[in-house]
């Protein structure tokens, strides 16, 4: 069985606590995209992880955990989140964690250009972590990345970094930045990939291998569908494909191994940076947005920053639906809503007074449709580690029912807290029928 886990959103939707919740039920936890501007928190009874690199199956004992060769790594950042869990009693060690020896190096000058690139675009910046992924995903796509294979040879690793040097320190000088020093990178990342080394694996014949043999493989993404660099909301969106497409390609996993893809949602909508948000909550709907955001904890796991927050958006979240070919979906965050007296859901977008079919490709147009509202009764009573669903209130039930609905997908799993018991798998589903097996 193979199970891939994937944003419908623009991120944070969850997908830690979810990946986490099922990973005791897996062989195998695969990352496939993203780096370390991804972050998952998973709450454990009192204790916390923030994972941004590794799978949330790692704080899973005796599971098998995969950094595709889809993803871009900052070695440095890979031990230090590590030693942080080798701290809180995590086991990180090359036995369970494996390493694609395909996967693409971040390295300093990537970095420092991620910098130059958002000070460049000013009021157009995207928004980025400024942690080099961008620059390291452009290297790779203009054929000048290193892999961390390549790294081990260290005439390779100090010819390329002289190279690529060459070229990034030109445009950070002209942007009044400090050029880089060649030997110092190629003095700390040769350091860092020997420490590295017993990690690496071809992990695309090690998931293909486990697939055959009937191991059961969850894919975890980073992101979300709408910062996907073809299907999201361009240019604001993120490096690498955060779709199925993407699990397939940053794996390396046959395409028939797949069994399923959960879509994991918020019952809201939130997004981190700069770029379209038809449904945020803004003027008079301000102190709304704030209190969802307190209510829900709505700060980045990467970064600190506050995440905007809006109403739920069926409309795209169903096209999310469409791309990734959702089985199932699991709905978080239901309890954040439970002070509310009217629940607003997007149903659809008018734009220069006419309805849209689908969700705008173009970034202006997205940003000057108007949404389509539907009011739903709130129900002013707690839901917060509910774990049966009839024993939610009835306009909870309604409200679940109601973005089932709108979006064309089955709610297979209600997340009602923080926590892995604060969780509702519905009786029947097509996530109840995974989880038996």
């Amino acid at each position: 069985m193979v199970i891939a886990v994937i944003g419908a959103q623009w991120g944070d939707e969850g997908k830690g606590k979810i990946v986490d919740l099922l990973a005791e039920r897996f062989d195998i936890v695969a990352r496939y995209q993203g780096g370390h501007n991804a972050g998952h928190s998973v709450q454990i009874g009192d204790r916390s992880f923030v994972l941004h690199l590794l799978p949330s199956g790692i704080v899973h004992a005796g599971k098998t955990c995969v950094l595709g060769n889809g993803m871009v790594i900052d070695p440095k950042a890979f031990f230090e989140e590590a030693d942080r869990l080798m701290a809180q009693g995590i086991s990180v060690t090359p036995e369970r964690v494996k390493v694609s020896s395909r996967a693409h190096l971040i390295l300093p000058y990537h970095r420092a250009l991620d910098h130059t690139s958002e000070e460049r675009l000013g009021n157009e910046k995207v928004g980025t972590t400024l942690r080099g992924i961008g620059p390291a995903y452009e290297d790779k796509a203009g054929r000048r990345g290193i892999r961390v294979a390549d790294a081990l040879v260290s005439e390779v690793l100090r010819s390329r970094i002289e190279r690529n040097l060459e070229d990034a320190n030109r445009i950070i000088v002209a942007y009044g930045g400090q050029p880089l020093d060649a030997d110092s990178i190629f003095d700390e990342t040769s350091a860092m990939v020997e420490r590295l080394a017993p990690f690496l694996c071809d992990t695309t014949h090690f998931l293909n291998q486990a697939a055959a043999r009937g191991d059961s493989i969850l894919l975890e993404g980073a992101q979300a569908t709408l910062l996907d660099v073809d299907h999201g909301t361009y240019p604001f969106v993120t490096s690498s494909n955060t779709v199925i497409g993407g699990a397939l390609i940053g794996t390396g996993l046959a395409p028939q191994h797949l069994t399923g893809v959960l879509g994991i949602v918020r019952t809201y909508t939130t997004r981190v940076g700069e770029g379209p948000f038809p449904t945020e909550m803004l003027d008079g709907e301000a102190e709304m947005g704030q209190l969802i955001r307190e209510r829900g904890r709505e700060y980045g796991a990467s970064t600190g920053r506050p995440r905007r927050c809006g109403w739920f958006d069926a409309f795209a979240t169903r096209y999310a639906a469409e791309i990734n070919g959702f089985t199932s979906v699991a709905l978080t965050k239901l309890d954040v809503l439970d002070a509310l007296d009217e629940i607003k859901v997007c149903v659809g977008y008018n734009l220069d007074g006419r309805r849209c079919d689908s969700l705008p490709s173009v970034s202006q147009d997205l940003r000057r449709v108007e949404p389509i509202f539907e009011k739903l009764p709130g129900w002013k009573s707690p839901t917060l580690g509910i774990t049966d669903l009839d024993a939610l209130p009835p306009n909870a039930r309604s409200y679940i029912d109601f973005l089932s609905e709108r979006i064309g997908v089955e709610i297979g799993l209600v997340s009602t807290g923080p926590e892995r018991s604060q969780t509702i798998v519905v009786q029947d589903s097509i996530l109840d029928g995974w989880l038996k097996k």
